[in-house]
């Protein structure tokens, strides 16, 4: 088993990090391999060859950045390419997924928001994955309960359709605790990935771990909605803040945007 880490972001597009400084962290944590998703909106031919070519660069034995794209599509929706290595012609998320199925990448919908789930399950064209705990947008405490039921209704019309966890890392301060362990003994991209799409992999979060699968026990799902309710306020709290400061023209500490990110 291999340790890593999935939905990652670069100075390549909004992140805070470089390659090298994600290497360096990774590494640290004890990780073989990170699957990159810099947003595809931040590339022209030339910056995506020399964001490949970094994350070739960069990778050995020890640890492997395997490079891919996230795509921004209508109505705010976001499909991740695991592997993916071309720019999108299209803005319909049923057109990006195809895409990226074509490539022979894997296609996910990344941390896709409740009111949109009633129009996922129109889609003819289905992912591989569904987000089902996105520690950025969900928080690192529990996912939504309710984006795991989507994905079980997803999986009655394509069985093969997994469950995907990932960090959605952007800030130097931020939740990093999501684990992925992939069943492959070498680190190579193809291994990385042909375990991903097969769902030889589980997600683990100290002593939690969730299978690809995404079927989770009842009292599991019940406890991830109670950590959530409580949680929801202090989240709700902050944000208002946040939208009350913005409006006033002042500006919140960096110092402070950092302490909130670790424990939200």
């Amino acid at each position: 088993m291999l340790k890593g880490v999935m939905h990652v972001h670069s100075t390549y597009s909004d992140g805070e990090f470089t390659l090298q400084e994600l290497r360096e962290t990774f590494l640290a944590a004890g990780c073989a391999f990170m699957c990159m998703t810099d947003h595809a909106e931040y590339f022209d031919a030339a910056r995506l060859k020399n964001y490949f070519d970094e994350c070739r660069t960069l990778s050995d034995s020890r640890l492997r950045l395997v490079s891919g794209l996230e795509y921004s599509c209508d109505r705010e929706m976001h499909i991740l390419g695991y592997g993916a290595s071309r720019l999108a012609d299209s803005k319909d998320p049923q057109e990006v997924i195809a895409q990226i199925d074509a490539e022979g990448a894997i296609p996910v919908i990344a941390h896709p928001k409740n009111e949109a789930f009633e129009w996922i399950e129109t889609f003819s064209s289905l992912p591989q994955g569904i987000e089902t705990w996105n520690s950025k947008y969900d928080g690192q405490r529990a996912p939504r309960p309710q984006t795991f039921a989507l994905q079980q209704r997803l999986r009655q019309r394509k069985p093969e359709l997994k469950a995907f966890y990932g960090l959605d890392l952007h800030w130097k301060h931020q939740f990093r605790g999501i684990y992925i362990q992939v069943n492959c003994e070498h680190n190579s991209a193809h291994e990385i990935l042909r375990s991903l799409a097969q769902g030889e992999y589980s997600a683990t979060k100290d002593d939690l771990e969730l299978p690809s699968s995404g079927i989770v026990p009842p009292q599991l799902l019940a406890d991830f909605a109670r950590k959530r309710k409580r949680g929801e306020g202090f989240r709700t709290l902050v944000k208002t803040a946040k939208k009350t400061l913005d409006r006033c023209g002042i500006r919140v500490p960096d110092s402070v945007k950092s302490r909130l990110r670790r424990i939200l």
